[in-house]
């Protein structure tokens, strides 16, 4: 009896202990629970919190990248829309985007010919033109090319719809020969390699050379009606 006595006694021993060990183990869930539930919550808070931050993120981000898009779309509706090119410079002005027209612009007394070509700008937006266009003059002896002037080169620019000219020069036949007959005019605006046939509003002739040069001047544009 003694002997179960001492076992019941140490059952109970250990199962005041094991109730003991599960109360600890109760008391720890109970105080882990809360702080559980206020992980979750500040994780959800901190989720939704963090969402909300994360969607202002985003939002931001979007409105960052849109920044940056938009700026990218500028700088690059820029480089498209100008054609240039480059920034806020106009491109150049294309062949295709030029309405070209040819007049006979010599005045009574001068001692040579003038023959104005305007070029006006039909492209629907800016665009620029400088320099020295290429001028052929169509004969019955073949091409003749004009030679450049010499006069200093003007940057500049046009509007749709505006006009720009410049001069061609040459001699007038006054030998009383039947000359170099001029059958057509040819025109390639600066920096450009498509080229437009005009009809040639000047004098029938050219005074016939020895071969020496082109006795054609061409001004930059913007110099219609300027001396050669």
């Amino acid at each position: 009896m003694r002997v179960h006595k001492l076992t019941f006694a140490a059952l109970a021993v250990a199962a005041s202990l094991s109730l003991t060990a599960c109360q600890n183990d109760d008391d720890a869930t109970g105080q882990s629970d809360p702080s559980a539930a206020s992980s979750e919550v500040s994780s959800g808070g901190g989720s939704g919190s963090g969402d909300s931050q994360q969607g202002a993120g985003e939002e931001s981000g979007g409105e960052g990248t849109g920044g940056q898009g938009t700026a990218a779309g500028s700088g690059s509706g820029s480089d498209s829309g100008s054609g240039s090119g480059e920034n806020d410079k106009a491109g150049k002005c294309r062949t295709d985007e030029l309405k070209f027209k040819a007049m006979d612009a010599t005045i009574d007394g001068d001692t040579e010919g003038t023959v104005a070509v305007e070029l006006t700008n039909g492209g629907g937006r800016e665009c620029a033109i400088s320099g020295y266009a290429g001028v052929d003059l169509k004969t019955n002896s073949g091409t003749l090319s004009a030679k450049r002037s010499g006069e200093p080169v003007v940057p500049g620019t046009l509007k749709d719809g505006e006009t720009v000219a410049f001069g061609i020069h040459y001699p007038i036949n006054d030998s009383g020969g039947s000359g170099v007959r001029i059958t057509g005019l040819v025109v390639t605006p600066p920096d450009e390699t498509k080229s437009v046939t005009l009809d040639w509003p000047g004098a029938a002739t050219l005074p016939v050379t020895d071969g020496t040069g082109s006795p054609v001047k061409v001004g930059p544009i913007g110099s219609a009606g300027q001396g050669g």
